[in-house]
């Protein structure tokens, strides 16, 4: 239902949109009164997205892969002609984690675990980054909002607060510390465009992809004093709400802003 139509009439196009912090972003959207396009990897997780939110509001879903550029184009024609011919949101949320690739600590992590991870988590948040603000230069300022567009990235504390113990794995931590340094170099370099650039760096959180984590018992414990806010792993509700604030207009004033939603991961030790 929606609350207060935070985001009337926004088009909006979420990568990785078909699962976890993504689906509950796009739920969030629709609820706010934004026409909302995902995307997936493949057919089972858009056909997936397509039910979960049959009904929340105007939705489309499309298959892509981010390590293509020809799919990402695909994409965000296919995206913007769906829009009506406008994107004003993009958020970034694909990524993987490269364990089964051989990621790891910097003296056994694998060339294929390094070259698997920042391909799809840096090069993807790149493709997708930069057709979206090349969509949004070629727009109009938004007369209601001041606006050309605006892009949520999706990071991690790991970029810059490891939890080596549990969590070494420093491909991944290098692709999160990539799409940081785009984020902020991106918005100071199009604030004068009216085109605005955030990130949010979320702890451990609750989704398919940390499946593994989150029923570590040794991982269950360490969290209960590093996320004391939750005492355990956050949800993607919690992160799409935070999305939501970095994304809707009346957040016009933000850009360059790096966002810890991270249950208290940053301020504390883990120590129990």
């Amino acid at each position: 239902m929606t609350r207060n139509a935070r985001m009337k009439d926004q088009g909006c196009l979420i990568i990785g949109g078909t699962g976890g912090i993504g689906l509950a972003t796009a739920r969030r959207f629709l609820e706010e009164g934004a026409r909302v396009v995902v995307s997936g990897l493949v057919d089972a997780e858009v056909d997936i997205a397509r039910t979960a939110l049959d009904g929340v509001g105007p939705n489309w879903a499309h298959v892509a892969d981010v390590r293509s550029a020809e799919s990402v184009r695909q994409l965000f024609t296919a995206s913007v002609a769906w829009l009506g011919g406008r994107l004003d949101v993009l958020v970034h949320v694909a990524g993987i984690s490269g364990r089964k690739y051989g990621d790891g600590p910097l003296d056994t992590c694998t060339d294929s675990g390094w070259e698997q991870v920042l391909r799809i988590n840096a090069r993807g948040a790149f493709l997708t980054n930069q057709a979206a603000v090349k969509q949004m230069l070629a727009q109009t300022i938004d007369p209601v909002t001041g606006m050309r567009g605006a892009v949520v990235n999706i990071g991690s504390v790991l970029s810059h607060a490891p939890s080596p113990r549990h969590f070494g794995t420093i491909a991944y931590a290098a692709s999160k510390g990539a799409m940081r340094a785009m984020t902020r170099a991106a918005a100071a370099d199009y604030a004068a465009e009216k085109v605005r650039f955030n990130l949010i760096e979320p702890a451990l959180i609750d989704t398919p992809m940390s499946r593994r984590a989150v029923q570590d018992p040794s991982i269950a414990a360490y969290l209960r004093v590093k996320q004391p806010l939750s005492e355990g792993p956050g949800q993607a509700d919690d992160i799409a709400e935070a999305v939501l604030a970095l994304a809707e207009p009346a957040a016009k004033f933000i850009t360059g802003a790096v966002l810890q939603a991270d249950g208290g991961w940053c301020l504390s030790s883990g120590d129990e």
